[in-house]
Formats: C-alpha cells, sequence, structure tokens
C-alpha cells in the first residue's frame, strides 16, 4: 500500500490516478461510460486524478485533422457532463504536453524490439499479415502509454483486461529506469474496480460494445437523438423463450438488458430482473430504452452547454498547466539522469510539483 506522500515522495499528496481516452468517435457510448467512465466520476472521491484525452494515440490510423479536433472538444465536454470535476481533477489534451513524446523517446531508447512486438495490437495485426499498412506509431503507441503514465507519478491506472499487458510494460519500463538511472519513477500499480458493467453489442450480445462494430444497430452512444436510442434497446436480440432471466450463457441477450437496466438503477443484473417476474421482453427493453434515453439526453444537454462560450477552453489551459508544472520536473528529472544538457526546472518556468 503506498503512502500518503506517494512513492514519488512529494509531502502530504493523495495518492495519484491518470487516465485517458481517445477522440476516435463523435460521441463516448454506454459502454465507455459503464465500464469505464463511470469509474473516473467516483475515483475523484479517492484519488487526485488526472484524465486526458489521448489525440496523438488518435492519429495511429488515418484520420481527418478537422474532425480530430472537433471530437476533441466534444470529448472533453463529455467528461465534464458526466461528471469530471474540474476543481478535483486535472483535465488536458495530451498533444498539449511535448513532454509526452519527449519521454517516450527515452523509455522506446530502453525498450526491446522484442517486448514491443509481443504486444497484443502488433502481434494480432502480424499474425493477419497486416504489418504493410500499420505505422510505426502503432508499434510504439504502448510506449507513448507509459509515458503518460510514468510523467505523472501515477501511483494507480485503471486497466481492464485488454490493458494489463501495457500496465506490465510500463512497469517494467519505470523498474529498468529506476535501477539503471536511480530511482526516478513511481511504479503504478493497477486499479481495479470492485464492480464494473461489462455491456454488450445489442445486435451481437457476444461481443462487447464498441465502436468497431459492425453495425451501429448494436451501439448506444450517449449523444445520440433519444429516438434512436429507443429504437436499438427496442430492436436489440433477445433469447428464445420469454421468462426474463439472468443467464449470462443461455440469454446473453436478455442478460444485456438486465444489466444495463440494473446499472442505472442501483441494482445487479439479477436483481433488477425480479422486477419482471411474469412480466415479457417487451417491458424490459421499454423500461430500459427509457432508462438510457433519461440518462442520455442529460449528459446531451451538459455537453452542448460545456461547448458554448469559452468555459471549456479555461477548463482545459488550466489543467494543461497544472499538467505541466508535474510533467516538466519530471522530465527534467529524467534528461539530468540520462545525461542530456538540459537548464535546471527553475528555468523552464514552471513550479515544483505539487506548487501553485
Amino acid at each position: 500500500m503506498m503512502s500518503a506522500a506517494g512513492a514519488s515522495g512529494e509531502p502530504g499528496r493523495r495518492r495519484r490516478v491518470l487516465s485517458g481516452i481517445q477522440p476516435t468517435s463523435d460521441s463516448f457510448h454506454l459502454g465507455n461510460y459503464l465500464g469505464a467512465l463511470r469509474q473516473w466520476v467516483a475515483m475523484q472521491d479517492e484519488f487526485e486524478a488526472f484524465y486526458f484525452i489521448a489525440d496523438q494515440h488518435a492519429i495511429t490510423v488515418p484520420h481527418d485533422p478537422v474532425l480530430l479536433r472537433k471530437r476533441v472538444r466534444v470529448a472533453a465536454a463529455q467528461l465534464l457532463a458526466l461528471g469530471v470535476d474540474p476543481e478535483r481533477s486535472t483535465i488536458f489534451v495530451q498533444s498539449a504536453l511535448p513532454q509526452h513524446a519527449q519521454l517516450e523517446w527515452v523509455l522506446g531508447c530502453l525498450t526491446g524490439y522484442g517486448e514491443a512486438s509481443r504486444m497484443t495490437q502488433f502481434k494480432d495485426k502480424s499474425a493477419r499479415g497486416e504489418l504493410g499498412t500499420a505505422s510505426v506509431g502503432l508499434f510504439t503507441y504502448p510506449i507513448l502509454q507509459a509515458a503518460d503514465i510514468l510523467l505523472y507519478q501515477a501511483d494507480q491506472v485503471p486497466v481492464g483486461e485488454d490493458q494489463r499487458q501495457h500496465l506490465e510494460l510500463t512497469r517494467g519500463l519505470a523498474e529498468r529506469f529506476n535501477g539503471r538511472y536511480g530511482k526516478t519513477f513511481t511504479v503504478p500499480e493497477p486499479y481495479i474496480p470492485k464492480a464494473t458493467a461489462k455491456v454488450l453489442d445489442l445486435s451481437n450480445p457476444e461481443k462487447q460494445m464498441s465502436k468497431s462494430a459492425a453495425t451501429p444497430a448494436g451501439l448506444l452512444n450517449l449523444l445520440e437523438d433519444p429516438s434512436s436510442l429507443r429504437k436499438k434497446v427496442r430492436s436489440a436480440v433477445t433469447d428464445s423463450g420469454r421468462e426474463v432471466t439472468y443467464d449470462p450463457k443461455e440469454k446473453p441477450g436478455v442478460t444485456n438488458l438486465l444489466t444495463i437496466g440494473g446499472a442505472f438503477t442501483g441494482v445487479t443484473g439479477e436483481e433488477f430482473a425480479g422486477a419482471y417476474v411474469g412480466r415479457g421482453y417487451g417491458d424490459l427493453k421499454k423500461d430500459v430504452a427509457e432508462l438510457v434515453v433519461d440518462f442520455a439526453t442529460g449528459v446531451r444537454e451538459r455537453t452542448d452547454e460545456w461547448l458554448s462560450g469559452d468555459r471549456l477552453d479555461r477548463v482545459l489551459g488550466e489543467g494543461t498547466e497544472r499538467a505541466r508544472s508535474i510533467a516538466s520536473v519530471t522530465l527534467a528529472d529524467v534528461y539530468e539522469r540520462v545525461g542530456f544538457v538540459v537548464p535546471p526546472v527553475a528555468a523552464l518556468g514552471v513550479p515544483p510539483a505539487g506548487g501553485s
């Protein structure tokens, strides 16, 4: 267990948590919220939280620059609309801080080609014979992910199963650097939420809800029109039989709807099923559709409010400065330890970590 000072040695600071999300779609979807972003909001009570829009990660594949810029702002506005509080969390855009890419280069020089090749996404593309279309950025992005984390001396990082390998790489690079150059980085631990709702595709409940789904019919976007959301829920694939029961193996479609309904009413999917004894799938779909619409309508309205005026720019500007005050100190320390000629931290125009 980390002490109150944290592994970075900053006296009296709370444990620090960091996470990021890519702006690769026009809207977050319900799986993003119930699987991760809801936990981001809760973690503000326990941690000093740093949350960023990972736009540098978003350009490892072909993209539209105008659309990317728009999506960055919409993503930040959605985080605020969902309950991320700029008074309690630092919110910023990754590309606003060159220290991310600068630290990535140093860490890349410590990373073996073999261990980078074993990262899941690159390994999968290699197995499918798709390396001809893959960018070098796709190969090195787990190293940038490590830089994102280590730059802020994060004590813990929320991870799903698909990110565990990347966190292990981050931990390994931190330990390698510390062993070679002296104690510099906090070695982050995984943060495993007590319970998260795994939301499945409404059209194919064998797969997790994802923006890369074969059809948009299975995806519930938080900024989507209410009529479209209702139609998708009412058209969701269910299962044979008529009884509403929570059974992930035999009734994955119904179970998915129960999971969603339970998440919005503060109960488990099994408990939510209790309200449908003697009732059918139609009643379940109608009720879940209204729960989704009510929630999404509030998110959409608050997102629009954040996108109007200059409040969003002020929040991101303040978050960038707070993030820079820590990132610059870490990078200056790294540069000094590896032998680069750099000015003292005081000459960089930033306060010490934790300063104002």
